[in-house]
């Protein structure tokens, strides 16, 4: 169980930033697209395309599809991909492939910052998330999960009084996205269930509570 959570958060790591990357270019593409909807269906190269492999691929003219195999393709491909990436070969692959990413203007910008997010939400090596916290979100009679990312430091430090904390709030039932909020640390309550309770107590909306009382 240990080599398959390790093989699988790495296949996570490696293919979280770059599919969401490829999901803001197709809809960055996909928009500028729409053009084509302007001209008739019998002038549009995508209608000449699939007349061209419908001849030799029948099987593209309907849609097969097996419940449960998408996820179960899902799985096998974040393993296989997590076994590539620990052997050196596939770490000097990665490693191009990110160099040659880094690169393209566009793309660098969209990958970069993606890539950061999933290293905090999936390494197991990560220290972002330090510690599962109560605080006052979004308004002073509410309360909500957050956790500790660190303290204020710069001219940020420099400017507010008091002590504070650095505070990611998550947003449900997508932990990825959210909130980076600077608090005084007077005001938050630290708990004392694990990071990995906090997250799944998020992502299920309450219905996963901790094994510890709040």
């Amino acid at each position: 169980m240990m080599h398959f959570k390790k093989y699988l958060l790495t296949g996570l790591l490696v293919w979280v930033p770059l599919a969401i990357t490829l999901w803001v270019l197709q809809l960055i593409i996909g928009t500028m697209d729409q053009i084509s909807a302007l001209l008739p269906a019998s002038l549009r190269p995508d209608s000449w395309l699939l007349q061209a492999l419908e001849g030799p691929f029948p099987f593209l003219e309907g849609s097969h599809r097996i419940p449960g195999f998408g996820v179960i393709l899902t799985v096998v491909v974040l393993l296989l991909t997590g076994i590539f990436a620990t052997n050196v070969l596939g770490l000097r692959l990665l490693l191009i492939g990110e160099k040659i990413l880094n690169r393209i203007p566009i793309v660098r910008s969209i990958y970069s910052s993606v890539k950061q997010v999933s290293d905090t939400l999936f390494s197991d090596s990560g220290q972002a998330f330090r510690q599962a916290l109560l605080v006052r979100f979004p308004h002073a009679d509410a309360w909500t999960i957050a956790f500790m990312t660190g303290t204020p430091g710069g001219e940020v430090a420099a400017v507010l009084e008091g002590d504070y904390v650095s505070v990611y709030v998550p947003t449900t039932p997508n932990p990825t996205s959210g909130y980076f909020i600077m608090v005084k640390k007077a005001d938050v309550i630290e708990l004392d269930m694990s990071v990995d309770e906090a997250l799944k107590y998020v992502i299920s909306m309450g219905v996963v509570t901790p094994g510890k009382t709040l």
